[in-house]
């Protein structure tokens, strides 16, 4: 539409609107406002109803009518009416082409960017040709990380970057700090992690131990082991050998 040719009441109701703005609200379908509509209605009413929730960052429809996805800065995932009258927590499932979208969501939104990485504060371990990559959070008193670790040594041609992350307790501080000083501290580490052997207490400088629990915190990883794929693909918890090999696969593709 040529705004020049528009009457001079609905110019002046424009007032001082850009041309670009003014195109855009007067060629704004009935169904884009309309949903406009809704998503402020539902962040509006969940705000005055749950005042604890944590920020809204997104709203959403979703395939199904009627259901929206209410993403929160937490990056948890729920589900509305149209209004905010209702909210759900739980798992959309599409049975028709049978997809957790729930999921398939929550993978997307908590996907790493394996290349903002910081390495330097990683334990880089090399095996074989070293082509296929994979980043690590684990603590060395995790019982599910060493199992892990077991399942791990059996993959060859990888290279892992593995990332200290002792979140239980002081002893794993302590822990974390002796294997990261050690000389070779991935020696260090497979001894305490496949054989049960403490490492030796040395000193230096651990601040890449207080960088990797920040890092883990900013990234939300409440748990080890924590793997990140090279396409950024994030698997919580321990996984065996034949899970790590199609991890790797998929990342490659």
């Amino acid at each position: 539409m040529n705004l020049s040719m528009l009457s001079p009441w609905v110019m002046r109701r424009l007032g001082g609107l850009s041309a670009t703005l003014a195109a855009l609200w007067l060629t704004a379908s009935p169904l884009t406002l309309h949903a406009q509509g809704q998503e402020a209605q539902i962040r509006k009413n969940l705000m005055e109803r749950v005042p604890q929730m944590p920020r809204i960052e997104e709203v959403s429809r979703t395939p199904m009518p009627g259901l929206f996805e209410v993403r929160l800065s937490t990056n948890e995932i729920y589900y509305s009416d149209a209004e905010g009258n209702f909210l759900i927590n739980g798992q959309l499932i599409d049975t028709k082409n049978r997809r957790n979208l729930t999921e398939e969501r929550e993978t997307k939104l908590n996907a790493i960017d394996f290349a903002s990485l910081p390495l330097k504060d990683a334990i880089t371990i090399v095996r074989g040709n070293g082509k296929r990559k994979l980043a690590v959070f684990e603590d060395p008193n995790c019982g599910y990380c060493k199992r892990f670790e077991r399942d791990l040594a059996k993959v060859d041609n990888i290279t892992v970057h593995l990332f200290l992350y002792p979140v239980l307790g002081p002893n794993s501080v302590e822990k974390s700090k002796a294997i990261w000083c050690a000389k070779d501290p991935a020696a260090a580490w497979h001894a305490t992690m496949l054989n049960d052997q403490a490492p030796s207490g040395a000193s230096c400088n651990t601040a890449a131990i207080d960088r990797n629990v920040e890092l883990g915190r900013r990234h939300k990883i409440t748990g080890t082991p924590t793997l990140i794929a090279a396409d950024g693909t994030r698997v919580p918890g321990a996984i065996n050998t034949a899970q790590i090999e199609k991890l790797l696969a998929d990342a490659g593709k």
